[in-house]
């Protein structure tokens, strides 16, 4: 590692591992080697901010100078790292000639703060070694801001004084105007002049600050000729007529776009007016199509190709074949297979004798699975379903969390209903390829035992262990030995029908499911074995695993699965015609037709992902905010056992960045919306009997979920299956009302009432 100074005033270089850089000296890090590590690592993150081509996320910075001012504060303050990637040739050639878009934006910012302009100041710029490696810029975070975009686009629509009283349009189109002529007249050509890249925050003296950001593409010392001035003009996305004119006064004039003194039409004005919007349609129509090919292309090449990785991700080991291209992904604690669609095509071509036995298993058990589904379906409701007690319980699970292990028992506790004996059943997932685990997954067990919780393991695999049986019989072997005597029920096996997970054919999970069994039984005669653990809504794997007829020696004793629901929607939605409750009523008809199962059920995972950049475990597309994952979670666990079918239901897990009901932040666990819906759903209906749904209208998205609890009273649970309001009639009126969070709710004063998507608990007279 080396730390000296530059040749550029103000700014020292450093070369640390495998990273370089500048660093501005006035905030140069006390540890170099520290604040790398820590500002490139995207799981170090306060805040994802965009979660795209690149990364922008929010981290924690320390300078070593002691002076506290607006461009050194003393200790720490936030900064934000964007971080670029340098993948493929030309990527790697315009790194090459141009330098990366980190160091252009490090440049560019120097220059334009130098000037006088706002920006975030700009704290550092590391640069890997690796000529694909990634590249980040560093700047303050500009705390409070709020993106133009969102202003011009209210105003666009005529909305903009009603949302947005803090920044008059008026005022805003003067500074902007006046902005980008200054920009000129420094002979700098900003190419992405956007409503994105400009920030705007109104200070305490009434100041409006404009700060520049996204600066790669400028290019400084340029002659600024007509054509570029409305090259940069134009992308402003301003639509209506008349604040484009008062846009383009206040550039062309450089006062206020008023009728006054100097603020009438400028010099040459149909010329000018005229090149801008033909630049401005220009602009909006080739975003279109751009939008449009980009989108195109990214189906094409993600079903050749694949999706691209996140930068974080681990790349494949040289040369090795498709199916041992797999790395694990610690952001979202998941595996990631680095084989494109062609690649696994080809596997799946090569495993073609082992898929046709299954496509012949699930048509052979089809008719009969259906016909059950059916009956199922016409029984539904048509008796009281004890709904969380000792056999139909909701759950949460586990991973060890070393870094505060006392505050995930605390957090455990906190789901506990007060005054209530009844713990939350537990689901311990082990790492079994990990040589030296098992120590904190044994004393989270042992701890949460002594309080009373019942437990369960997951035992995953990955494709290591599959592809050396020994390896998994030692494992399961070390398993039995350290952890049957605080539980008895094992699920083997993890999302089966995900490659990434490392099995790739029926055979593979068969022998992973009869060697686990052998070596738990032999710790324990009374284990419970559960599978085949099937990820979301692909039943037909399912079926196949549960229907094995060559030497079938083994047997579940409950059907386990992963049961999201296409993680699109809310949990009413349908996908092929099946929601929550429909889905739940054809697993337990597959377990009751199955050959190899019982006919007990259990979903032992379940979550929403979240909009937390590259620690969420799936796509944006399927991401939700936290307040509406908290209402998910409450009536997916209504949904679920209400219908009496499944006795257990986990959500995966405690604490996680991208989905758990508690986040981790800055080296303290900050308790989500989710975490109290679901602690108060657990005081809530402990112990109570559910009566069945109440009817309302057929066109109607209210739900209204009736209970009777163990001393008689009775309770409705309503709310709206989507973001509409919806009127609920109830059986009586309300003497109490309960918030989804545990707070007190308005009470209604007839037995209609208007309900939104937060589940509310009603106390009927």
């Amino acid at each position: 590692m080396s730390h000296r100074q530059g040749s550029t005033p103000g700014v020292e270089r450093f070369a640390v591992d495998a990273f370089r850089g500048e660093v501005a000296e006035h905030l140069s890090p006390p540890d170099p080697a520290a604040a790398i590590a820590h500002l490139t690592d995207p799981g170090a993150a306060l805040e994802t901010l965009h979660w795209g081509r690149n990364y922008l996320y929010v981290s924690l910075y320390e300078t070593r100078s002691e002076i506290p001012s607006e461009a050194a504060a003393a200790g720490s303050f936030p900064v934000v790292v964007k971080q670029f990637r340098n993948e493929g040739t030309r990527r790697r050639l315009e790194r090459r000639l141009r330098g990366s878009k980190a160091e252009r934006s490090w440049r560019v910012a120097r220059a334009l703060a130098a000037a006088g302009f706002d920006t975030p100041e700009p704290v550092m710029v590391i640069e890997s070694e690796a000529p694909e490696g990634p590249s980040f810029f560093v700047c303050r975070y500009f705390e409070g801001a709020t993106e133009a975009r969102y202003l011009l686009r209210a105003a666009n629509a005529g909305e903009a004084a009603e949302r947005f009283p803090a920044f008059p349009m008026d005022e805003l189109l003067d500074r902007l105007g006046r902005l980008v002529r200054d920009l000129h007249g420094h002979r700098v050509w900003f190419r992405d002049l956007t409503s994105g890249n400009v920030l705007l925050r109104r200070e305490e003296d009434g100041t409006l600050r404009m700060a520049l950001v996204d600066l790669n593409r400028a290019r400084l010392g340029q002659r600024m000729t007509l054509v570029k001035r409305c090259r940069d003009l134009s992308r402003m996305p301003i639509l209506r007529p008349e604040h484009q004119e008062r846009y383009l006064r206040a550039y062309w004039t450089g006062t206020g776009g008023t009728d006054g003194p100097g603020g009438g039409r400028p010099a040459l004005w149909p010329v000018k007016h005229g090149l801008y919007l033909l630049f401005h349609h220009a602009f909006l129509a080739k975003n279109r199509w751009k939008k449009a090919l980009r989108g195109l292309g990214k189906s094409l090449a993600t079903r050749v190709v694949g999706r691209g990785t996140h930068a974080h991700i681990p790349q494949a080991p040289d040369g090795a074949p498709s199916r041992e291209r797999v790395v694990w992904d610690h952001l979202s604690d998941q595996p990631h297979l680095h084989a494109t669609p062609l690649q696994k095509l080809a596997t799946r071509l090569g495993d073609a004798r082992s898929h046709l036995e299954e496509m012949a298993t699930v048509t052979r058990v089809a008719p009969r699975v259906l016909r059950r589904y059916r009956a199922l379906k016409r029984r539904l409701y048509d008796r009281p379903v004890p709904c969380l007690d000792a056999d139909h319980a909701a759950g949460v699970a586990l991973r060890p969390w070393p870094e505060n292990p006392e505050g995930l028992l605390e957090l455990v506790d906190g789901l506990v209903p007060p005054g209530s004996g009844e713990r939350p059943p537990i689901l311990l997932r082990l790492h079994p390829w990990e040589p030296d685990g098992l120590d904190a997954e044994e004393e989270l067990a042992r701890a949460l035992v002594d309080r009373g919780h019942e437990l369960a393991f997951a035992v995953p695999q990955n494709r290591d262990l599959v592809r050396e049986p020994a390896s998994w019989r030692a494992a399961l072997e070390r398993i039995a030995e350290r952890l049957t005597p605080y539980g008895r029920t094992f699920q083997i096996g993890q999302a089966i029908n995900r490659s990434k997970w490392g099995v790739w054919t029926l055979d593979e999970y068969v022998e992973l499911v009869r060697s686990a069994t052998e070596a738990l039984r032999r710790a324990r005669e009374d284990i419970e074995i559960l599978g085949p653990a099937v990820i979301d809504f692909e039943y037909h794997a399912a079926a196949a695993a549960l229907n094995v007829s060559r030497d079938a020696d083994y047997r579940f004793d409950a059907v386990s699965a992963l049961l999201y629901v296409d993680r699109r929607g809310a949990p009413e939605a349908k996908q092929t015609g099946f929601d929550t409750v429909d889905k739940v009523v054809l697993l337990r008809a597959i377990a009751e037709t199955a050959r190899n199962a019982t006919s007990r059920c259990w979903i032992t995972e379940v979550n929403w992902p979240l909009w937390e950049g590259p620690h969420s475990p799936a796509g944006k597309s399927v991401s939700v905010g936290e307040e509406t994952q908290a209402d998910y979670l409450v009536r997916y666990y209504l949904l679920a056992l209400g219908t009496g079918l499944v006795e257990r239901v986990y959500w995966w897990q405690m604490i996680a960045r991208g989905y758990g009901l508690v986040c981790p932040e800055n080296g303290d666990l900050r308790v989500r919306p989710a975490y109290r819906a679901f602690a108060t759903m657990l005081r809530e209906l402990q112990g109570a009997t559910f009566l069945g749904p109440l009817p309302q209208a057929t066109d109607s998205a209210a739900r209204v979920y009736r209970f009777t609890r163990p001393d008689g009273t009775e309770l409705a649970v309503a709310w709206s299956a989507d973001n509409t309001p919806a009127t609920v009639t109830l059986p009586r009126p309300a003497k109490r009302a309960t918030t989804r969070d545990g707070g007190e709710g308005p009470l209604p004063e007839a037995t209609a009432i208007t309900v939104g998507p937060s589940p509310v608990y009603l106390d009927l007279e």
